[in-house]
């Protein structure tokens, strides 16, 4: 017998959405409408994609707060991001060579405290310079005693600090990045580094930093392929350090397995295979340094982060005064969307200080969110009406990447039966053949056209799986989660409708030795994704 079953209640889209919740008693605009159909013994569900940007995690709008000086966000989650970049001063990570990797662990945990709980990851950055004196910069910042403090220089206590010629430009720096012991001090810390962090949970990206202002890898540089800041003409160990890209490319190579490592300039560390933070987003001046650079990259988005931030105080963007202006700027938000999309960015920084109440501006940050990083869809989800206690079925789903980058690290894929009334889980399997790492998003952007000319493909994922698990005979709900290897806790979201409170997309109802009398589930059920505070992971 053949029977078909429809969601009934969003009667139309994104606009006229306005069904009930019981959390904030409106059901969240989306952009189709989701049916259920049922036939030959099988359920297919075609899930509402929703129109909204929303948080999730390792990509989009990322935070970034100085220790003592910046505020943190009262509200949770933070809009929309999920990550914090941390500077990392090198005297507190290791301020003799003497210091071991638990100093370095015991120092993240006291900047980290607590991000597992709010479901939020960090970009760790070491550097040892703030601003060089000659930019006007300090060796302490005089105006805080916040022993955290960003500002200022932070050499270990066995490294000697710079000597230069303020009169001569071409006159080499003495201690410091200049002196003997440093190159090798370099490799020992990276190896803890990567000790402390390769495998730390908290850890979405390292950012591999040390060299230079801000450790951006300029003043000095790291290699003469651009030309220095300050004066015409590089000066070995003044304006750059002769042998320092490859001891930090092999450093950073050997000490992280598992994290994706980012550097600062495309255009150098080219016998690695590095992402990118790009500090200096739309900005003119930086066209051909940064934006065309990562271009010659081809395909390297496809396995590295592509980031950075949209730095607003200079060259060309110098002309707002916030980061509210500059995306409420119709020709620099429509290069900044554009770029995100060529270069498929994950995720920018620049909105610490922005404020999320202005409407104006939460609907264009919205946009951006929405537009970075991953976004998949889940297009339809099959599974039998009934299943039986040790017996195999089938299960399938569809689901494409409308975002601009894969996600990047292979995180597991859940398939579950919940309880109908307290949706606790009990039964579930993680699918053996799913590596949602390689969900690219399209490519080939084109900007006349706004769309990929090369279009997101539709992964198809079926697996045979068995209830190995001795249930009561009933009713029960089944559902999809990506979970977070660490703690194994549902973390990552699809773009659907389909959602409860705490991680988990439910699909629809399945019986247990026995067949639903209905299988779709009411609308007013699900939970708007911007409102769940229940996420985290765990610490081990």
């Amino acid at each position: 017998m053949k029977w078909i079953y429809f969601f009934i209640g969003i009667m139309f889209c994104i606009s006229l959405s306005s069904c009930k919740n019981e959390d904030n008693g409106v059901l969240p605009p989306v952009e189709n409408i989701g049916t259920v159909k049922v036939q030959d013994g099988k359920v297919t569900v075609t899930p509402a994609e929703v129109s909204y940007a929303f948080r999730n995690p390792m990509k989009g709008l990322r935070e970034f707060f100085g220790p003592g000086i910046d505020k943190v966000r009262e509200e949770y989650p933070y809009p929309y991001g999920s990550l914090i970049k941390e500077y990392m001063q090198w005297n507190m990570l290791e301020n003799s060579i003497s210091d071991g990797v638990d100093k370095i662990i015991e120092y993240s945990n006291h900047r980290w405290k607590g991000v597992e709980d709010i479901n939020v990851k960090v970009i760790p950055r070491i550097y040892i310079i703030w601003m060089e004196p000659w930019h006007g910069g300090y060796a302490k910042n005089t105006t805080t005693d916040h022993p955290d403090d960003l500002n200022g220089w932070h050499w270990p206590s066995d490294i000697p600090g710079e000597t230069f010629d303020e009169n001569n430009l071409y006159v080499p720096i003495k201690g410091g990045y200049c002196d003997p012991t440093f190159q090798d001090r370099v490799r020992k810390l990276v190896e803890k580094a990567g000790q402390a962090w390769d495998n730390d949970p908290r850890v979405a990206y390292v950012e591999m930093g040390i060299i230079g202002e801000w450790g951006e890898h300029h003043d000095p540089n790291i290699t003469t392929v651009w030309a220095p800041h300050d004066q015409p003409n590089h000066v070995e160990n003044r304006t750059w350090l002769p042998g320092i890209e490859k001891v930090l490319g092999d450093a950073f190579t050997s000490a992280f397995k598992n994290k994706k490592v980012m550097v600062r300039y495309a255009y150098e560390f080219k016998d690695y295979e590095f992402g990118i933070y790009w500090d200096s987003w739309a900005i003119d001046e930086e066209k051909v340094r940064g934006y065309e650079s990562m271009k010659k990259l081809g395909d390297r988005w496809k396995t590295q982060p592509m980031g950075g931030e949209i730095t607003w105080n200079w060259g060309s963007l110098n002309k707002f005064k916030s980061f509210e202006e500059v995306v409420a700027d119709d020709d620099t938000r429509n290069l900044i969307m554009s770029q995100i999309r060529e270069l498929h960015c994950n995720h920018l920084g620049g909105i610490t200080w922005a404020n999320f109440k202005d409407a104006a501006f939460k609907s264009n940050a919205e946009l951006l969110q929405k537009t970075m990083g991953y976004r998949f869809v889940l297009s339809d989800f099959s599974y039998p009406t009934c299943i039986k206690v040790n017996e195999k079925f089938k299960i399938s789903f569809n689901v494409k990447n409308l975002g601009s980058s894969p996600f990047y690290y292979n995180w597991p894929v859940e398939v579950a039966l919940l309880n109908a009334q307290s949706h606790e889980v009990v039964w579930s399997k993680i699918l053996d053949n799913v590596n949602i790492s390689e969900w690219m998003p399209g490519d080939n952007w084109d900007e006349s056209q706004k769309k990929y000319t090369q279009e997101a493909v539709s992964y198809h994922i079926e697996e045979e799986l068995i209830l190995d698990k001795n249930i009561e005979i009933g009713d029960y709900i089944i559902s999809l989660a990506v979970l977070d290897p660490a703690g194994m806790r549902p973390s990552l979201r699809f773009a659907i409708q389909n959602y409860f409170e705490g991680g988990r997309h439910p699909m629809g109802h399945i019986g247990v030795n026995t067949e639903p009398i209905y299988f779709e589930i009411p609308i007013n059920n699900f939970y708007d994704m911007r409102q769940d505070r229940t996420l985290k992971y765990e610490l081990k």
